[in-house]
């Protein structure tokens, strides 16, 4: 797996911690099916790179998201899992991160090429034994339409041209509370997730994330990172580094008005500044 720079002012410990937790939140997707095949056979595709930034906890150091990367069968998910529950003393970073290795083997017993995120995420979900509750966001590619499945505040974006033309939408009960898989009476099943189809171009740039990324960068701030990323030429993992980034920056400024801090004021709770939580991003170029 490649790490994107971190950033200078890290020390040599920080820097060591994060490629560990990194590590332990990707979930790799392996098989002895050819990659090349699997490219060749599709007019578009994906190429998908990925960075997480944990939030500090002594006692839960990988924290709660997970994600993960299927070069070959063009497939990419992420899961956070619901910090809710740590009051119950439940870690739901271990139902996020089952949740997503699950995922991965339904993905390898889909049929070739023709991944299905909805049925992924049944599979998944009832393989998932873990204690508390997760969204989720699983996305593939499939010719020229992306497919997906969200439940949740995680999801996705899709950039064109500079600008983004297209959010995945949030499911959530009230300000804060997303909906979320889980084993629990009163958490959600799969059959309430949305599924979706978008058309996509080659050129297009799919920014995937937990609601770390989407809570502390607005579209706009988005939008200009990737400009700039392309302009330099880096690769999606390097971008995905980038945005995570600045999301961690935002998420400590306690005076900006952040995309939390405004869902916040419509909802009639007062919050300034960003929200600490853990980051997870991926960033997928589509390419021919």
């Amino acid at each position: 797996m490649s790490v994107a720079y971190i950033p200078h002012v890290w020390s040599s410990e920080t820097y060591n911690h994060h490629l560990q937790v990194i590590s332990s939140s990707l979930q790799y997707c392996s098989s002895s099916r050819p990659i090349l095949r699997d490219i060749s056979e599709r007019s578009l595709r994906l190429v998908s790179g990925s960075f997480y930034l944990p939030k500090e906890s002594k006692t839960h150091p990988k924290g709660q998201d997970s994600h993960f990367i299927c070069e070959e069968e063009q497939t990419i998910g992420v899961a956070d899992g619901v910090g809710g529950w740590i009051k119950h003393g439940i870690d739901s970073g271990e139902y996020s991160r089952e949740l997503m290795f699950n995922s991965v083997l339904a993905v390898k017993t889909q049929p070739h090429a023709i991944v299905d995120p909805e049925n992924v995420l049944n599979s998944a979900y009832l393989n998932t034994k873990a204690e508390g509750a997760s969204t989720a966001c699983i996305i593939t590619l499939r010719h020229q339409v992306l497919h997906a499945v969200n439940i949740g505040d995680s999801g996705f974006r899709i950039y064109r041209g500079g600008k983004c033309i297209y959010r995945s939408p949030v499911q959530q009960r009230g300000f804060n509370c997303p909906y979320q898989l889980g084993n629990a009476t009163k958490c959600d099943s799969p059959n309430l997730a949305e599924v979706l189809e978008v058309p996509t171009e080659d050129g297009d740039i799919v920014v995937a994330g937990t609601d770390g990324l989407f809570d502390n960068m607005f579209d706009s701030e988005i939008e200009e990172q990737l400009k700039k990323g392309i302009e330099d030429g880096l690769e999606a993992h390097q971008m995905a580094c980038n945005l995570a980034d600045l999301a961690l920056y935002n998420s400590f400024d306690r005076y900006t008005l952040s995309p939390f801090a405004m869902e916040a004021q419509k909802a009639g709770v007062k919050h300034q500044g960003g929200k600490i939580d853990d980051i997870t991003v991926i960033v997928a170029y589509i390419v021919s």
